[in-house]
This record gives structure tokens, sequence and C-alpha cells, in this order.
């Protein structure tokens, strides 16, 4: 599965460290969503989604 995290994070100046702190996980499952190499769960997929104001969809898709 393909995402935007690191776009959507780099546009608002965060670390991967301060997103982690607030998404309550660690900074290497930042990193490992952003590379592609761990899917969230649904629940975070939705923190992710509130945090960024987009939809799932748009933040997470299908390559």
């Amino acid at each position: 599965m393909k995402n935007i995290v690191k776009e959507l994070r780099t546009q608002r100046d965060l670390s991967q460290a301060a997103l982690a702190d607030l998404l309550d996980v660690s900074r290497q499952t930042v990193n490992a969503i952003e590379t592609g190499r761990y899917d969230p769960s649904l629940p975070l997929a939705f923190t992710i989604s509130k945090l960024f104001g987009q939809p799932i969809e748009k933040i997470f898709f299908v390559d």
C-alpha cells in the first residue's frame, strides 16, 4: 500500500519523532509507514486521517 504520510508530515514541518508523539507510536513505526514497510491498523489510519484532515483514501491507496 502506498501513502503520502511523509509529504503531509513535511508540509507541516513535523519530524518523524513529533508525528510519532502525536500518534502515540514509535518513530520507527512512522518511518515504517512512510517507507511502505508497515501498513497501519485501521484505528491508526483513522487517527492519521483525522490529524491531517484528509480522508483515509487520499492518504493510503493501492499502487
